[in-house]
């Protein structure tokens, strides 16, 4: 019977996925994860309770049917596991490798609660889509029938790339706008190579255009096409451009050389692993070898900048953070991974300002601070300790304090799009419509910098709001 493969926990230890040696891959850009073979996949997988609410299921942005394809994958179906995980989901492999699942899914299963410790459900679903890609069950989705309405995308990362799933699949014409060169977005160029390999996104871009979606690169919206034209060619149009200006910092020598965005450093080591000519990754600018590095922030860019650091060669990496380890907001999986590779964690500590000679970085000036009362968010607050500054030496200083968005309406020149006290575009929930007419929005633009697995919803969503709109439009035609 199908239940006597299951409710393994009480029995079956939990295990990841073995993890390579830490000096060995720091010597690479390749994922640290080893593939689950096939029975740890399926032993796994039977650790399953099958719970009547299934809390993983609840606390999966896309609502994932986990159970269940935990136990098909337990019983060794794993194409029907396959069909299913990709029911509700456009990157399944790619949520099973970057997904803060200790947040989410598995921090939230009913066996961890009670001490067994988690399904370690990313991993099997890793697993169930890296073998549907070897046994060729992964198919590009050509839509039955072709339909005559256009949809132009503004932005190629998670969110937009899931409405042109969603909507190619319906049969809309999609053409996908994106500044950069290659589509994926911060897929592509914001998350290194050894938590995210790159081919993993490509083909899922290949898989993309084999359904027929079309790509428009290197194009920046307002310059090399305008926001109206871009309404007046198409039926609707989506901004999913996600968040890219970087918060900044002030102080003496902010503006010193060697002080550097985590976006532009994280772009020009990507583009390095993918063989592009980097002139600023050659030149030193964004190469951290042989120098004493200093990361500030702690949240999940702040880690990949510091293993990204190791990784190129510097002498030494730190990572400077205002609050404490139990208040980082970034995976303490992946802080665990950045300790494990030689990076030091300086806890309770700002920086104040930076040092300079002859206008290039020397130091960071960091205060101390000690944790105060909770703030709104329930959170402690870091305050100063007074007379405890220091000056940590540094030859190159990565800012990873967040994301935030860009003045698209003055960036585009576009009249009345309205945007929210924070800059996001001012969208309706779960549709995305804006107050544009066949405007609509999905992703970090409305909700702020966020997960991959959001955007896939937040995309997801819009797409389906997209083609009742499509559908209204096209009965008030036929009146």
């Amino acid at each position: 019977m199908a239940t006597e493969k299951m409710l393994k926990f009480v029995t079956v230890p939990r295990l990841m996925p073995e993890k390579r040696d830490a000096d060995a891959r720091t010597q690479d850009f390749d994922e640290i994860y080893r593939e689950f073979a096939a029975n740890k996949a399926a032993e796994q997988a039977s650790r399953c309770s099958q719970c009547g609410v299934p809390y993983c299921q609840a606390h999966c942005p896309l609502s994932n049917n986990i159970p269940d394809w935990l136990r098909l994958t337990a019983e060794g179906r794993l194409q029907e596991a396959y069909e299913i995980s990709q029911a509700t989901n456009t990157f399944p492999e790619i949520c099973g490798r970057i997904c803060p699942q200790d947040r989410l899914c598995e921090g939230n299963c009913v066996i961890e609660q009670s001490g067994h410790g988690t399904v370690t459900i990313g991993s099997v679903e890793k697993y169930i889509t890296d073998t549907a890609w070897e046994n060729g069950w992964v198919k590009a989705h050509l839509p039955e029938i072709e339909r005559s309405e256009s949809v132009g995308i503004i932005g190629a990362g998670p969110a937009g790339l899931a409405a042109a799933d969603v909507l190619r699949r319906a049969g809309v014409q999609v053409t996908v706008y994106d500044r950069y060169d290659r589509a994926g977005g911060l897929m592509t160029y914001g998350i290194p190579g050894f938590k995210l390999e790159k081919d993993v996104v490509m083909r899922r871009i290949n898989q993309l255009e084999q359904a027929g979606v079309q790509f428009v690169l290197n194009c920046n919206v307002g310059d090399d096409i305008s926001f109206d034209a871009l309404r007046g060619k198409h039926d609707a149009v989506l901004i999913a451009t996600g968040v890219y200006k970087a918060r900044d910092l002030a102080g003496d020598n902010a503006d010193a050389a060697g002080i550097v965005r985590a976006l532009d450093y994280l772009t020009a080591s990507n583009r390095k692993n993918f063989g592009d000519d980097v002139a600023e990754y050659d030149n030193g600018t964004l190469n951290a070898e042989g120098k004493r590095v200093v990361v500030i922030g702690g949240g999940d860019t702040a880690m990949d900048c510091v293993r990204t650091a190791i990784r190129q060669g510097a002498t030494s990496v730190k990572c400077l953070y205002r609050r404490d380890k139990a208040n980082m907001p970034g995976s303490q999986r992946e802080t665990k991974n950045a300790e494990e590779e030689g990076v030091e964690f300086v806890w309770l500590a700002a920086p104040a300002g930076f040092t300079a000679d002859a206008g290039t970085v020397t130091g960071v000036n960091v205060q101390r601070m000690r944790l105060g009362a909770p703030d709104a968010s329930g959170r402690r607050s870091p305050e100063l300790i007074e007379g405890a500054d220091y000056i940590e030496d540094a030859d190159l200083v990565v800012k990873a304090l967040g994301f935030e968005p860009e003045d698209l309406p003055k960036l585009w020149g576009v009249d009345g799009l309205e945007v929210t006290r924070w800059g996001t575009v001012r969208a309706q929930f779960g549709t995305g419509q804006t107050n544009l007419d066949g405007v609509f929005a999905a992703g970090d633009i409305v909700r702020g910098a966020s997960l991959v697995v959001w955007g896939i919803r937040d995309g997801r969503d819009c797409a389906t709001a997209i083609l009742d709109y499509l559908g209204q439009a096209a009965s008030v035609a036929a009146e």
